[in-house]
């Protein structure tokens, strides 16, 4: 099998990929930087930074892989704003030169993107809708994906939408948050008028991985379906057996917010799925959230 090196293979994405791909027999490489990984049989962890973007072309020299799977990033959309040089670095030097150093080198390379990239003025966006982000995390996002597109032949750039989950060094977001409080019995406060699609993370790895066979090329949407915040969070009482009640309803015009954030960053996930590939419904996706990650969120 193929030896594959996951970026961010601690976070929501990457700690999912990189098990999935060991159960697959792939020769698995995966970074960390933060988080020291648990023990993951199959695994082999390596220390990157990529804070410096110097450290980029080493790695891939010194381990020379098939594929490239670049999950990786400051996803932090209001810190990428107080942060900015931080987000260029990570997000769009680091993956220029990443991008660069496998020329001649890695036959297939996967840049995970985000749905920040689209103003939401419209929602349901498909690969060809033109970008415009809104913020600064939404624009290093996009820098990224042309630095992939510009350098690489053989590349996927792979948007989604709303990622959450859990893993060693995954951030707690929205999510997270919300399956804790309402476990405990605790108000969830949730917009109503901002608009995405939740992507559960093995969901997300599960289609990565299928994807990793064909190896399409260009650009292609994995996202789960378009939902409010409020509304995502209503379906997760739902599944939980608690009151909807303690989701409260909140609204993104009132909230104080250093990032402005897209008001329908929606993807059109219909060419994947005519691929054959998806995820699952989100009150499937949520009960295995809801079991997989209440340890996480307690």
């Amino acid at each position: 099998m193929a030896r594959v090196l996951v970026t961010g293979g601690t976070g929501l994405l990457g700690w999912s990929l990189v098990n999935r791909l060991v159960e697959r027999g792939f020769e698995v490489y995966a970074t960390y930087h933060a988080t020291r990984p648990p023990v993951a049989e199959g695994v082999k962890w390596v220390w990157v930074d990529f804070d410096d973007p110097h450290e980029a072309r080493p790695l891939v020299e010194s381990l020379r892989p098939e594929v490239v799977v670049h999950a990786a990033a400051y996803t932090d959309v209001d810190g990428c704003e107080a942060n900015k040089l931080l987000a260029l670095n990570v997000n769009y030097v680091s993956t220029r030169e990443l991008a660069t150093a496998c020329r001649g080198v890695c036959k297939y390379f996967v840049y995970i993107s985000t749905d920040y990239v689209f103003d939401g003025e419209k929602g349901l966006y498909r690969e060809g809708d033109p970008p415009n982000p809104l913020n600064y995390y939404g624009l290093t996002k996009l820098m990224g994906e042309i630095a992939v597109a510009a350098n690489l032949e053989y590349y996927l750039v792979l948007r989604t939408s709303g990622l959450y989950g859990c893993s060693p060094g995954g951030k707690r977001g929205f999510a997270l948050d919300a399956l804790g409080k309402l476990s405990r019995g605790q108000v969830v406060e949730a917009f109503v008028d901002q608009f995405l699609s939740p992507t559960y993370a093995p969901d997300l790895a599960d289609a990565i991985t299928r994807l990793l066979e064909g190896r399409p090329r260009g650009f292609l949407h994995v996202a789960g379906e378009r939902v409010s915040r409020y509304e995502f969070a209503v379906e997760l009482a739902r599944v939980l057996g608690v009151s909807e009640d303690l989701v409260k309803p909140t609204s993104i015009a009132s909230a104080v917010l250093r990032a402005r954030r897209p008001r329908d960053s929606s993807l059109d996930s219909s060419l994947a799925r005519s691929m054959g590939v998806g995820v699952r419904p989100l009150r499937e996706a949520l009960r295995a959230f809801a079991g997989e990650c209440v340890d996480y969120a307690r």
